[in-house]
């Protein structure tokens, strides 16, 4: 959408022609000597979990399908970026031009179907490409497993998926999705004696062992094991809030009603 051409007065006292630039700007003010002195006492650790939520929030706002919403939460993401840019320009590391010229030049060099002279057949082929120009570039740190790399903050589901992915590019992986379900059944059965053997550090390990065959399920079923737990998540939500609904309605409290009481409520909800 076209902004309009009444540009307002720029917060350090000139008028607004980039507003990238300004954001820059108004950074800088912040993290001044005369600043915020909350944004002053911020560094690139303090700031970790801000940049989690609001990755995540973004993700909201996406499922939302509000397009001021999700314009909202990029701003809010773009505000983290421009802020470590910040922190790191004030002892000369780098700023917010470098990590642009970084991402612009790694975009080109990993398309040169785009860029260059290079024939792609389709969307597969690119991503074998990516991967394949990815692991030439190198990051200068030496790995000590092929595994290193994947983001120990990922959500676990993520995070299980991306380690399945890269065992399996050297052939550690299943042939086909058959025997991942005589595993899942496997587990199912080792979980279940564990929960007879009474034993909860049992218990535990052998339901990490059921979500990490989920996952493998999830790879060769192809769908993502994060988004469809999230949907079902939703669902759930959805539901459990038209039982509470229901039960006023019907001027009742949940902690009253019998459990037969709320599983009606809930087909009543599914039948929705």
């Amino acid at each position: 959408m076209p902004e309009s051409s009444d540009r307002p007065a720029s917060a350090v006292g000139r008028p607004v022609n980039d507003w990238v630039a300004e954001l820059v700007q108004i950074m800088a003010c912040l993290r001044g000597a005369d600043g915020c002195p909350w944004d002053l006492e911020q560094d690139h650790t303090t700031l970790k979990r801000y940049l989690i939520e609001e990755a995540y929030e973004l993700v909201d706002a996406i499922d939302d399908g509000d397009d001021e919403h999700l314009a909202d939460e990029l701003g809010d993401v773009l505000l983290q970026i421009v802020f470590h840019c910040q922190i790191a320009r004030e002892t000369d590391r780098f700023d917010l031009q470098t990590v642009a010229r970084t991402i612009c030049q790694k975009l080109i060099r990993r398309h040169p179907h785009v860029f260059g002279d290079t024939i792609v057949d389709d969307a597969d082929d690119v991503v074998r490409q990516w991967e394949e120009i990815k692991a030439g570039e190198g990051s200068g740190k030496k790995r000590a497993s092929r595994l290193d790399g994947v983001p120990r903050h990922l959500p676990a589901l993520l995070q299980a998926e991306k380690m399945q992915k890269k065992a399996a590019k050297v052939g550690f992986d299943w042939p086909d999705v058959a025997p991942v379900i005589d595993k899942l059944e496997e587990e199912v059965a080792e979980l279940n004696a564990a929960i007879a053997g009474r034993n909860p550090e049992a218990i535990a390990a052998e339901a990490g062992d059921l979500l990490f065959t989920i996952v493998n399920l999830s790879r060769f079923c192809d769908f993502n094991g994060e988004e469809a737990l999230r949907q079902t998540i939703a669902k759930f939500r959805d539901r459990f809030t038209f039982i509470e609904a229901a039960a006023a309605q019907q001027d009742r409290e949940l902690e009253d009603m019998t459990l037969a009481e709320l599983d009606a409520l809930w087909d009543q909800a599914k039948e929705r």
